[in-house]
């Protein structure tokens, strides 16, 4: 959907066509979604994180401007809402991100000791992903898993356009060093 065809959406959605919104919704579900499950490491939670952005962007639609992306706009908002949730949760103890690694999609033409290394290092990487600060692998996240430009992340976080790809560049630079521990 290009810009201009979800600015005339988010026109209709505030002139009282609310269905139109299950457009924005069905636009932007996933990432907002993945956003939420990358931080969380719950499906539950990210599902119920993602309602809630979507219902919190809905109600203060009005208050977008629409001179800039609604993308970064609701994408920070999806942000908040995770930030405030990990606030208010228990830190998620680091085995269980490890324990919960989906391999699903595994790789048949492997054999069973180079699959088995290769689910190890995916999880000892969850591990170390895992437990870097909640600022840390929000940038990290919208780099690599939301392959966000540098000035959407800067635009989102409030942060510099250099201080955005530092501090990503620290996170990613945090996981190699545990990796080699």
């Amino acid at each position: 959907m290009e810009e201009k065809k979800e600015i005339d959406i988010i026109r209709s959605v505030l002139e009282g066509d609310r269905d139109s919104y299950a457009l924005i919704v069905d636009k932007y579900k996933v990432p907002i979604f993945n956003l939420a499950f990358r931080m969380t490491g719950s499906c539950e939670d990210a599902s119920d994180l993602a309602q809630e952005t979507f219902i919190k962007a809905f109600e203060n639609l009005g208050r977008f401007d629409q001179k800039r992306k609604f993308f970064t706009w609701l994408y920070t908002i999806g942000l908040n809402i995770v930030r405030n949730h990990l606030k208010r949760e228990k830190k998620i103890p680091l085995r269980d991100f490890a324990e919960d690694t989906d391999f699903s999609s595994r790789d048949k033409s492997l054999t069973p000791e180079h699959s088995l290394m290769r689910d190890q290092k995916v999880k000892r990487l969850n591990v170390c992903f895992h437990s870097l600060s909640d600022n840390l692998r929000e940038l990290v996240v919208m780099r690599f898993y939301q392959e966000l430009s540098f000035e959407e992340i800067a635009e989102i976080s409030g942060l510099s356009l250099s201080a955005a790809k530092m501090r990503t560049y620290r996170g990613l630079e945090k996981i190699r060093e545990r990796m080699e521990e």
